[in-house]
């Protein structure tokens, strides 16, 4: 039969668990992955221009150009 002294440390670990801290841990935890998950979310909406763009509306702009010296 176990005595007090010889319980294992894990059983010791859980006899003593907080309950008020374990609901902290899980309220950061919480905190923690919605934070990430906006920051992706975000990151994943925010649009990028690409120099190619600006060389694939160049001929459009030396037109409108040319127009709007001809006037």
């Amino acid at each position: 039969m176990n005595t007090p002294h010889e319980e294992s440390t894990y059983a010791l670990l859980v006899r003593s668990e907080e309950k008020n801290r374990t609901r902290l841990e899980t309220l950061v935890y919480a905190i923690l992955i919605l934070s990430a998950v906006f920051s992706i979310w975000q990151f994943a909406h925010q649009s990028v221009a690409f120099p190619i763009d600006k060389v694939a509306k160049a001929p459009v702009y030396a037109i409108e150009a040319l127009e709007a010296q001809r006037g």
